[in-house]
């Protein structure tokens, strides 16, 4: 599957979106892109352990803590590059759809591990562009 098809599968498929690093100041990216969003319909899942409410939603320690609570089809990320592997392992330990690591962020372990367990993976992209370019 191309990065094209794959971006396409994951619009197409997913509107539940676990952001991973979801600030709750307005001016940061991760807010942005979730609030964009948001609006756009999608049910935004924040993950964030410093947070207890983001965007109106609950905000969750972890993945694992918020797959107890709701069905988590997208995974993004908004995290140092570094850092991805951990959150990919849970993504793929609660039964995501797709990773998505938004723009700058790449990690080729974590790709790896994602796309072996199934998931879609798409790297260095903006979820908010890509969902305006469809």
């Amino acid at each position: 599957m191309t990065e094209a098809q794959t971006i396409a599968a994951i619009l197409a498929n997913c509107r539940t979106v676990a952001v991973v690093g979801l600030s709750p100041k307005p001016h940061r990216d991760s807010f942005d892109v979730a609030r964009a969003m948001q609006a756009q319909g999608w049910r935004i899942i924040p993950i964030n352990p410093n947070a207890t409410h983001i965007l109106g939603e609950p905000a969750y320690s972890s993945l694992v803590d918020a797959a107890r609570h709701e069905r988590i089809e997208l995974v993004n990320v908004f995290r140092n590059s570094a850092e991805v592997l951990p959150v990919a392992q849970e993504a793929v330990a609660i039964g995501a759809k797709g990773l998505w690591l938004q723009l700058g962020i790449e990690n080729t372990q974590a790709a790896q591990l994602a796309t072996g367990a199934g998931l879609w993976v798409v790297q260095n992209r903006c979820l908010k562009v890509e969902w305006a370019r469809r």
